[in-house]
């Protein structure tokens, strides 16, 4: 018997894992593949976080996601506007190859700030 991945339908419980503050920046794992399947349970684990948390700055360490689909892409933006509210920022880490193709693809590397690490993403 196998054990559900994060991202399949199956358990979503830990598509974010590992979230911690540095200063204004809020640090969050993403993990599994993120699909129709998944996204909402991405979104309300997502909006949870910037609602408790407040970030100026959300940096997203997706070295743990091999694939997402347009409606991984739609929370990402959901996600972008509401940070954009608060004068915020989000920033992509550690994309793999295929993510980050399909990111370029739609041009979203243009919206989205897109660091090779998490230290970099601080820095900025």
């Amino acid at each position: 018997m196998s054990t559900p991945t994060p991202g399949k339908s199956g358990d979503t419980s830990k598509l974010i894992s590992n979230v911690r503050e540095e200063g204004d920046a809020v640090i969050a794992t993403l993990n599994g593949e993120i699909d129709l399947h998944s996204s909402p349970d991405l979104r309300g684990q997502a909006l949870q976080m910037l609602e408790n948390k407040k970030p100026r700055k959300l940096i997203l360490n997706l070295g743990g996601v091999p694939y997402m689909d347009s409606s991984a892409i739609a929370v990402l933006v959901e996600l972008l506007q509401r940070i954009r509210k608060g004068g915020g920022s989000i920033y992509l880490t550690n994309l793999q190859p295929r993510v980050k193709g399909l990111l370029e693809i739609a041009r979203l590397e243009t919206i989205f700030v897109v660091t090779a690490s998490e230290e970099e993403a601080l820095k900025k």
